[in-house]
């Protein structure tokens, strides 16, 4: 197997790389991108064809002479699992490797029921969607879990959840290799839902926002097809910028004034239980807002004029081509609520081009962003270097 190894831009790794991006379709075009020989190239290509990671069928366009055979990487060789935690919801899904929903079910998940209640049931999710769509669980690449929390990314690990108790720094990865021995990736919700939605829909935007507005708020950014998550994994944590005129509202991360206390599902929803209308989340918001219950129609445009004040400054700083709307609240009221504030509060230069839209995956979101991550890192050059 050593002679199929190698360093720099042309290992095997680099070159499945080159297919999987569309750099590269034919042996021919890997050859004039790498200056491999033609042997050399068959070598390295050699155990990514026979374990099924490339396929090599039909043939593309020629100039003449004999068509030349495409290469492509095979999505259907393996599986991956994703998960979406809520607080009181969860929804999990089998994807192959291009990121087509295989199989898929949502239930009532507490998130305070704490980690092992939870990891253990998804588990067992995990375990009946496999069997739901005839995969073994030697065909599972990795897993992929987004939770409403901050995570330090590398380790995988959430820090200090305000709506995660009995959360903090608890191995979520060690929990589910357990019973799939497979990389774990954990990442942030707001962060899923902007890589998922922007490689869905926004492709070639360069500079992408998400604002997820639930019973929390958190934002994702992606910047050249990459999340930016800042130096602890904190980057889009705007739910927790003090506002003004919030007043002694107290936030669940346990401050005073934080846009989450005043502007977030949570906080809807216990204004319309103040009211005598009864919600105990974002997501009782959301189906009165569907049912158009008035005073959950009133409370949805000031929380946008609310969270407008901050994606000002956010909008400010990035100057991101799009800015999407996603959550709970992500209606016409409350994004009408955004731009009455949001276009006021900064410079025509900053909104020019900006375009300000509603999330388009819904659900899903998060579980598509988690399957990209989980498969960019799973046959990432040096992973599938090291496999090999």
């Amino acid at each position: 197997m050593g002679q199929t190894r190698a360093d720099g831009a042309t290992s095997a790794g680099h070159l499945l790389q080159l297919v999987r991006s569309g750099q590269a379709g034919t042996r021919g075009e890997l050859q004039q991108l790498t200056g491999l020989s033609r042997s050399t190239l068959g070598l390295r290509l050699e155990p990514l064809l026979r374990r099924g990671w490339l396929g090599e069928a039909g043939s593309t366009a020629s100039t003449g002479g004999r068509p030349p055979t495409a290469l492509r990487f095979d999505p259907d060789h393996a599986v991956v699992l994703t998960a979406d935690l809520d607080t009181r919801h969860a929804r999990a899904a089998v994807l192959d490797l291009a990121g087509s929903l295989v199989a898929e079910k949502s239930g009532e998940l507490v998130v305070a029921d704490g980690p092992s209640v939870v990891l253990d049931t998804l588990g067992d999710w995990f375990g009946a969607l496999l069997a739901e769509a005839g995969r073994p669980v030697d065909q599972v690449a990795g897993i992929g879990l987004s939770v409403p929390g901050p995570v330090e990314f590398d380790t995988g690990l959430v820090i200090r959840p305000p709506i995660m108790p009995g959360w903090d720094e608890y191995p979520i990865r060690d929990h589910l290799r357990r019973r799939f021995d497979v990389p774990v990736l954990v990442d942030n919700d707001a962060n899923a839902m902007a890589l998922g939605e922007q490689a869905a829909g926004f492709a070639d935007c360069p500079a992408f926002v998400l604002v997820k507005v639930s019973t929390g708020i958190g934002a994702g950014v992606v910047i050249d097809d990459s999340v930016f998550r800042g130096i602890d994994g904190g980057a889009g944590d705007i739910g927790h910028i003090r506002v003004r005129d919030a007043g002694d509202a107290k936030c669940q991360c346990g401050s005073l004034g934080c846009l989450a206390a005043v502007a977030s599902g949570g906080a809807v929803a216990a204004a319309l239980t103040d009211l005598g209308v009864t919600a105990r989340s974002g997501a009782d918001v959301r189906a009165l807002l569907a049912a158009g219950q008035p005073d959950a129609l009133r409370l949805a445009r000031e929380a946008g004029r609310r969270v407008g004040e901050v994606l000002a400054t956010v909008v400010s700083v990035l100057n991101p081509g799009v800015l999407m709307i996603a959550g709970d609240l992500a209606g016409n009221h409350f994004v009408t609520g955004v731009h009455e504030v949001l276009y006021q509060a900064t410079l025509p230069r900053a909104t020019r081009h900006l375009e300000v839209v509603t999330g388009r995956l819904a659900e899903r979101a998060a579980l598509q962003g988690m399957a990209r991550l989980v498969v960019d890192e799973v046959y990432s050059p040096a992973a599938v270097d090291a496999r090999l």
